[in-house]
């Protein structure tokens, strides 16, 4: 995977991102990664089809549901 510092990335925007369609770039701070630039195809492909957790459990709109009945004893 490629490696640029952050002073690297900030004067060359289009370079990184050149380097992200074939592979992840690791952004340094001090040496130490901090970001990774990745193309979006790449994301997708790590993180499923980009729903959350949220939109994968919710229920679909048009689910009828009988109204509420209270039964008194």
């Amino acid at each position: 995977m490629a490696t640029m510092s952050s002073r690297d990335f900030n004067q060359d925007v289009g370079g990184a991102k050149r380097a992200a369609l074939s592979e992840p770039v690791f952004i340094t701070d001090r040496g130490t990664p901090t970001h990774v630039l990745m193309n979006f195809e790449t994301f997708l492909r790590l993180t499923g089809d980009g729903q959350s957790i949220v939109d994968l459990l919710a229920m679909p709109e048009d689910v009828p549901l009988a109204p509420a009945r209270l039964d008194i004893a």
